[in-house]
C-alpha cells in the first residue's frame, strides 16, 4: 500500500486503532518478556552462587 502523506500512513486506511493498538501490545509484550528473562537470569545466577558457596567443588579426582 502506498500512502499519500504521513497522516494517511498513521490513519492506516481507517484501521489505525487496530494497527497501532496491535503494535503497542506487541512491544509491551516484548518488553515484559525481556524484563522477565532478565529477572530469571539474575535469580538463576544468584542461586548458582549460593549453591557453590554451600557445596564447594572437591579438589582432585573422585
Amino acid at each position: 500500500m502506498i500512502w499519500q502523506s504521513w497522516s494517511a500512513f498513521i490513519a492506516m486506511g481507517g484501521y489505525a486503532y487496530y494497527v497501532w493498538g496491535a503494535v503497542l501490545v506487541f512491544f509491551a509484550a516484548l518488553a515484559l518478556e525481556l524484563f522477565s528473562l532478565k529477572l530469571a537470569s539474575k535469580k538463576l545466577l544468584r542461586e548458582l552462587r549460593q549453591e557453590r558457596q554451600y557445596h564447594p567443588a572437591e579438589s582432585g579426582p573422585p
